[in-house]
């Protein structure tokens, strides 16, 4: 039987793909790659694999202080912004009012913003409120940033629904916020879920706040506390690459598990008529 030749379109998405992956394997290589190693070139296959780097990681640098941490601001940050983007966004989609349009359009300027030409008004916003170096100091900006596009999103996929259902519940004596929990909410699962997976990938991986508004390893962030890896004389490049795996890995398990709710909340808007 004769194989049929693969598709320009087949290969050059196997190029794309080995070309994402080609970064991810080098690191996971070098993490588990000897000093001496490592710094004579990072071998593709490591001549004797080591987890030295990941034990140092752990028992030297409590690096369990800053996962936890990620995931407590990430899982706050959501919970704030998800109900708070819900309700927003249903009440653009399906109220009608004046100046929707206008603003929509300035919540989503929020998010234009760059970070760093709000850090200095913030930091001292916070310094005034006795919330330098804390969680709440971390939610605060992160709900700023992430809730526009929470809402952007989820008003367009509102729209997308059809609003008979919710309707008849309105008519058979349900107020609009019963007839957003019992039938609007389930239907737009998708979009809810691909929100909310946004923004815990968002906080997850945060840099500029965290690192402006946390004074202490008590309160580092993954990414603030993989940047500050070093020693007096040099940096530990074996400790930063297992700490770049160990961050990596949820945040991919967590793509996977849930890749077919993010492409189709994000491309509901084009599927529905």
């Amino acid at each position: 039987m004769k194989l049929a030749a693969p598709s320009p379109a087949a290969l050059g998405g196997a190029a794309l793909l080995a070309a994402l992956a080609l970064p991810l394997y080098v690191m996971l290589a070098a993490s588990v790659t000897g000093d001496a190693a490592l710094f004579t070139g990072t071998p593709l296959l490591p001549p004797a694999p080591t987890l030295d780097h990941y034990r140092a990681l752990f028992d030297e640098r409590n690096f369990l202080i800053p996962i936890r941490n990620s995931l407590f601001v990430a899982a706050m940050t959501t919970a704030v912004t998800l109900p708070a983007a819900t309700l927003c966004a249903y009440a653009l989609a399906r109220l009608r009012f004046p100046g929707r349009t206008v603003i929509l359009a300035l919540i989503l300027a929020v998010s234009m913003f760059p970070q760093i030409s709000i850090v200095p008004p913030l930091y001292l916003v916070l310094r005034e409120l006795r919330l330098l170096d804390t969680f709440p100091g971390l939610v605060l900006p992160y709900v700023t940033f992430s809730a526009p596009l929470a809402v952007w999103l989820l008003t367009g996929f509102f729209r997308q629904l059809s609003p008979e259902l919710e309707e008849a519940a309105v008519l058979d004596g349900a107020s609009r916020l019963r007839a957003l929990w019992d039938v609007t909410l389930p239907l737009a699962a998708p979009g809810v879920a691909t929100a909310a997976i946004l923004t815990f990938l968002y906080c997850w991986n945060e840099f500029l706040f965290a690192l402006s508004f946390t004074l202490g390893p008590d309160r580092y962030t993954v990414p603030v506390a993989v940047t500050l890896f070093r020693s007096r004389y040099q940096v530990p490049w074996g400790q930063v690459l297992a700490a770049t795996v160990v961050a990596t890995v949820p945040v991919a398990l967590l793509v996977l598990a849930f890749q077919r709710r993010i492409v189709a909340g994000l491309t509901a808007g084009a599927s529905k008529g």
